[in-house]
């Protein structure tokens, strides 16, 4: 019988969430920075003058400044094996941030010091609630000016329902941070200020608070207000509680900047000490516990053109039990087939290593011949089961996408496929209706500019967009029902998903009431009957 508690034990498999431009894919960087993956931090404020960010791979994002996919990061830090999952924090990919989610064992939690709470931290933290994910709390960008710590504490308490613990505390009056005071060790930590934006590990001095040289250091003022800040926290504070924390009631809170390097390496080392490790996993048969001896694992995302001069696509798959050896024959549940798993991969963004073993809480790649889905599940012949179904968003804007050239007719197709496995967008066709053209569905607009350009880019098919004026989707259920007899559907449009499962779209909630009561007959589904709605 394997033992595999000590590996398990050192797996932290988590992902960061938060609105969009918090820092987060600066955060990234300098973990690895101090995970010694990268040597050099790329400022992410001037990429074009600099290396691009390692998580950004798509051109697209490199242009931007925004993450649109979800990347995965490894490495290995003091004793632990460390899986990053680098989410979009643009709304309009809520669908892949979500999706990650359920492949993370906790959750990274960026605000901006001056910005605080912000709506799409709002909804990220609500799934993690759902999801039992336990939250921490990284404020960044101390190096600008922000709102006062005891504010942002309550503004978590108010706007998220959670308590906060700051594990330190920044040192500084009106913004002007110096460094940070570590509570758990009565220590100050003071950060040497560069020009260089944080692109080297910045050395530190550490010492006492009563420390008198560090009275002069920090002058009476700044000395006095961390003083009462101190005994206010003390005082009137949460306690510390560790349970509560694995429950979603308490988030452990740290302050620094990721652009300066400010608490970054602090964050880290406390983060990876409380972090929990991988945790059970629900199936159609109840928890699968990661010391099982038995091999599992489910795919989380799907990913085409990685590699652009090899045109692949990769399968991520998060492994839940069991141990991963290259080369193993596992059951693929979807297909009722066995398949075998050669050429595992690890990452560090576009960086991948062929591996040999890994163990639950890993994050590994399969090259994916087509074969594989979002939420399909792996394990061993033997013990077949499901893991928990993973969550749909209905699709609140649509368009009628062709190509422009119908000679490009095969690689439209080829691509529109393959961006429709992947979860980039949800796609429709209907009855009767020419082959060359799909009826797109997206959630937020900007979903449409890439794939756009990843059509353009990755597949050469240059397309033809028309916008349809509707903002609503329904999934149909009737006895006998095939949409011919459907009552003022005159101004709706009558498709079917990829499943052949027929959708109504329409315009707005005004007529989708007007519609609904005209066919009591019909039910009408916000997400298909097989699928959880967020």
């Amino acid at each position: 019988m394997l033992n595999l508690v000590p590996e398990i034990s050192k797996r932290r498999t988590f992902a960061i969430i938060s609105h969009p431009d918090a820092g987060k894919t600066t955060l990234t960087e300098k973990l690895l920075l101090y995970g010694g993956a990268i040597r050099l931090a790329g400022s992410v404020k001037a990429r074009k003058a600099q290396k691009h960010a390692v998580s950004d791979w798509m051109e697209i994002e490199k242009q931007r400044g925004i993450s649109v996919t979800s990347s995965v990061l490894q490495f290995d830090y003091d004793g632990y094996r460390v899986n990053i999952l680098d989410t979009p924090g643009h709304q309009d990919f809520s669908e892949d941030t979500y999706r990650t989610l359920m492949a993370a064992d906790s959750a990274v939690m960026l605000i901006d010091v001056a910005k605080g709470v912000e709506d799409q931290t709002k909804k990220l933290f609500q799934v993690c609630k759902q999801r039992g994910i336990p939250v921490f709390t990284f404020v960044n960008k101390l190096d600008r000016y922000g709102r006062n710590p005891f504010e942002l504490m309550e503004e978590l308490e108010k706007v998220l329902g959670i308590r906060a613990y700051p594990m330190n505390w920044p040192i500084g009056i009106d913004g002007n941070y110096k460094g940070v005071y570590i509570r758990k060790q009565a220590k100050i930590e003071l950060f040497e200020r560069s020009g260089e934006h944080g692109q080297w590990a910045l050395p530190s001095t550490q010492g006492s608070v009563d420390d008198p040289a560090f009275k002069e250091l920090l002058g009476e003022e700044i000395h006095q207000a961390l003083c009462d800040d101190i005994a206010l926290l003390d005082v009137a504070g949460e306690k510390f509680d560790f349970d509560k924390v694995t429950r979603g009631e308490l988030t452990p809170m740290f302050f620094g900047s990721a652009m300066t390097n400010f608490g970054v390496r602090l964050f880290l080392e406390d983060f990876l000490e409380m972090a929990p490790p991988p945790v059970p996993r629900m199936s159609s048969e109840g928890f699968i516990n990661p010391d099982n001896d038995k091999f599992s694992a489910f795919v989380f995302k799907i990913q085409a053109n990685m590699n652009p001069a090899h045109r692949d696509r990769l399968a991520f798959m998060r492994i839940c039990s069991g141990k991963f050896e290259r080369g193993m024959t596992v059951y693929h549940v979807q297909s009722k087939k066995p398949i075998k798993l050669a050429q595992p991969q690890q990452f560090l963004a576009q960086e991948r290593t062929i591996i040999d073993e890994a163990y639950p809480g890993d994050i590994i790649g399969l090259f994916d011949p087509g074969i594989f889905g979002i939420g399909d599940t792996l394990c061993q012949e033997g013990s077949v089961f499901t893991f928990q179904d993973f969550p749909v968003f209905p699709p609140e804007q649509f368009a009628r996408i062709q190509a422009k050239d119908t000679m490009k007719r095969k690689q439209f197709v080829k691509g529109m496929t393959q961006l429709t496995q992947e979860g980039a967008v949800q796609v429709f066709h209907q009855p009767n209706y020419p082959v060359e053209s799909f009826v797109v569905g997206v959630v937020g607009s900007l979903q449409f500019e890439v794939l756009e350009y990843r059509l353009k880019h990755e597949y050469g098919v240059d397309i033809l967009m028309n916008k349809l004026p509707y903002s609503i989707a329904r999934w149909l259920i009737g006895k006998n029902f095939d949409g011919k007899a459907m009552k003022n559907m005159d101004s709706g449009l009558l498709v079917q998903d990829i499943k052949d499962r027929p959708v109504a779209l329409i315009s707005n909630e005004w007529q989708l009431r007007w519609v609904v009561e005209r066919n009591p007959e019909v039910e009408f589904l916000v997400v298909p009957e097989d699928a959880q709605q967020v």
